[in-house]
């Protein structure tokens, strides 16, 4: 029974009690008796018009000669039974009703228990035990929110992308259902899994998954839940919702963003958060303690397993580690198959087509992307979602909102469409470059221009030829500008390409052991973290004279490369005022109509394309990193002159 049912019936009670006094102080009195003063009463006696008197107590009930009955009162009058006797009146008498003693002790303590029952009402309210239990002073309780089996109706059917973390997770579901399987060999379920991942890949809906197929209770809380500005709320919170969670078993506890409340303890500048430390104290205790937990599963998730406390993570406590990654281009198709069952869908519509044209996209940005193109279809009033809706909302992701109604020059679109050619140019002749997408001089976001690369396949590492490439095609749109205009007409739109490019070069360096000069020797900052007693932006020891010749060679890489760029457009002059000619005439061109102009064709009009890739520029089965973390221009409110959109290579 819920809170509101609760006082609902205490406030019927309430009312039916107030009824009944009511009722016995005023009772009703019969329609046909009319009630008369004493003096008259005594005049009808006088004159012989009363036949017969009922006297109960003060009270006196009567009836005429005619037969009309009448009602008074008594007013303690001595010589009243002389004067019915001498007219003749007939006398009834009756002993007066006795109120009970329970009736006289809740009328005497009424107006008491009705000021206690409104205080206990408010205070049960105030800790939290009316709807919802989120009462003035119910901060001791805990917050997780508690689902029964009914309620769960995810299942592992709805996750997909992630095979290898719901094969981790099966057993917990087969533990549930059939303990016995394990345990009569021997072996027990682990008592709690942290799934790490990147945000949007699915931690959450897998661990709803696993109580979805159980069929087991599912109590779900955030790590930010448990402390406040009061001391000791966290490890109360704690306790409290094992206690619940023991008289559900077997269930699950899943809390989300558990570094919230599991960082390291008793480290980082200016000393510990003693209120967070104890309600890890807590935590772990509850974990692994004297008092079993059995048929307590916590499932924890997390972005950060770096800054976790090592006592949490050791076996007894989350003994497994499931890592649940971004989905490659097989799992992408799966994600939106699950998501495209809602949506109304036209016959041109290919997941697979999709999945290749978005590398590096988590389950939730695939679940975004298929409600951007839902929201594009719905704005044209179209009754299916068609391909042309999923390129579009493919093309607002990965490279921003269009801006066209910013209003820009004949000079200016010019010069950003050489710019964005001279990226294009010097990416498609470089060695080991990935292929181009699209090329744009529509503004969008920050950036007046977008050369957008998909890679064919999904990488984890670079080599040095490829990180060389990447270099050379950073420079493209500077050069362009530098060779077409002049050295003194180049623009400030290259900041974010010459910012990538450093840091690229200096990881060559300091970082990858990629240079022959220095060596495979780390040269790089401490990555320690502030906070969790790390240090704080500290380099390696090393001396002058080293730090000089690093410099120098990160210089060299990058003249190197530079020069190297400006020679692949002075050689492609040709291509490059050509593609420039159709950005001025199209302002946004695809893969079909570069290759034409790469070959010296005049490059096709958008009405002559076919769909023979999709529009997804990928030209293999599996897709690699976005070029999403290319970023903007950080260091003022002035436009990018070309976005390059692209992997980042990663140490």
């Amino acid at each position: 029974m819920n809170g509101l049912a609760k006082n609902l019936i205490i406030w019927a009670v309430i009312a039916v009690v107030l009824m009944s006094i009511f009722n016995n102080f005023t009772p009703e009195a019969p329609q046909e008796t009319r009630s008369i003063t004493y003096s008259e009463f005594i005049r009808d006696v006088q004159g012989g018009r009363v036949d017969s008197v009922t006297i109960e107590g003060d009270k006196i009930e009567g009836r005429t000669i005619e037969g009309e009955r009448f009602t008074t009162v008594n007013p303690d009058d001595t010589g009243l039974i002389g004067d019915l006797l001498q007219n003749n009146v007939e006398i009834n008498a009756q002993e007066a009703a006795e109120r009970s003693l329970l009736m006289s002790i809740l009328i005497s303590w009424f107006p008491i228990l009705l000021l206690i029952a409104v205080w206990i009402y408010f205070m049960r309210q105030m800790q939290g035990g009316g709807a919802g239990g989120k009462g003035a002073m119910s901060f001791g309780k805990s917050k997780a929110k508690l689902m029964s089996e009914d309620q769960v109706k995810v299942t592992f059917g709805d996750v997909a992308g992630c095979d290898e973390a719901k094969d981790e997770v099966s057993e917990l579901v087969d533990f549930l259902k059939d303990p016995s399987k394990f345990q009569k060999l021997g072996g027990q379920i682990p008592r709690g899994v942290l799934m790490v991942g990147s945000p949007g890949t699915g931690k959450t809906l897998l661990a709803k998954a696993i109580a979805g197929e159980a069929k087991v209770p599912f109590f779900s809380i955030s790590g930010s839940d448990f402390v406040e500005m009061f001391v000791g709320v966290g490890a109360s919170r704690v306790r409290d919702m094992f206690s619940e969670a023991k008289k559900h078993a077997p269930c699950i506890i899943f809390i989300d963003e558990i570094d919230a409340v599991g960082r390291q303890r008793g480290a980082g500048m200016g000393g510990g958060h003693d209120e967070r430390e104890q309600t890890l104290n807590q935590l772990l205790v509850e974990m692994d303690g004297f008092e079993g937990t059995e048929g307590i599963i916590v499932i924890a998730a997390t972005n950060r397993p770096d800054v976790l406390d090592p006592a949490l993570l050791r076996p007894g406590r989350f003994d497994r580690q499931v890592v649940v990654p971004p989905p490659d281009v097989r799992g992408r198709e799966q994600i939106l198959k699950v998501h495209m069952k809602k949506t109304p869908l036209a016959d041109d519509v290919k997941p697979q087509l999709i999945a290749r044209g978005t590398p590096g996209f988590s389950g939730a940005d695939l679940a975004n992307l298929v409600n951007e193109a839902a929201l594009f279809a719905a704005r044209a009033g179209k009754r299916l979602v068609d391909m042309s809706d999923f390129e579009r909302a493919k093309d607002k992701i990965m490279m921003g909102a269009e801006r066209r109604s910013m209003v820009m020059s004949e000079d200016e679109k010019k010069l950003t469409a050489y710019h964005e050619a001279g990226h294009a140019i010097v990416g498609l002749t470089v060695p080991e470059h990935d292929p181009v997408y699209k090329v744009s001089i529509i503004p969008r976001g920050r950036a007046l221009g977008v050369t957008m690369f998909l890679p064919e396949e999904d990488r984890y590492s670079h080599s040095k030829t490829r990180l060389q490439s990447q270099l050379a095609s950073l420079f493209g749109g500077r050069l362009a500008e530098e060779i077409i205009f002049g050295s003194d007409k180049v623009t400030t739109g290259a900041s974010n390409d010459i910012e990538r490019a450093t840091q690229i070069a200096r990881n060559m360096v300091t970082k990858w052991g990629l240079s022959e000069k220095l060596g495979p020797l780390d040269y790089g900052e401490e990555e320690g973290h502030p906070f969790l007693g790390g240090q704080m932006g500290k380099s390696k020891p090393m001396s002058d004279d080293t730090a000089r010749q690093i410099d120098a060679e990160v210089r060299q890489i990058i003249d190197t490369n530079y020069q190297h760029a400006k020679q692949i457009l002075v050689d492609n002059i040709d291509a490059l005022h050509a593609m420039a000619r159709a950005l001025m005439k199209y302002e946004t061109i695809d893969d079909k109509q570069i290759e034409d102009i790469m070959a010296g064709r005049e490059p096709r009009p958008p009405e002559d394309w076919d769909d023979e890739s999709g529009g997804s520029g990928a030209k293999a089965d599996d897709s690699g990193v976005p070029g999403s973390d290319a970023g903007s221009d950080e260091s003022g409110d002035d436009n990018d002159r070309g976005l390059v959109g692209g992997p980042a290579p990663q140490p």
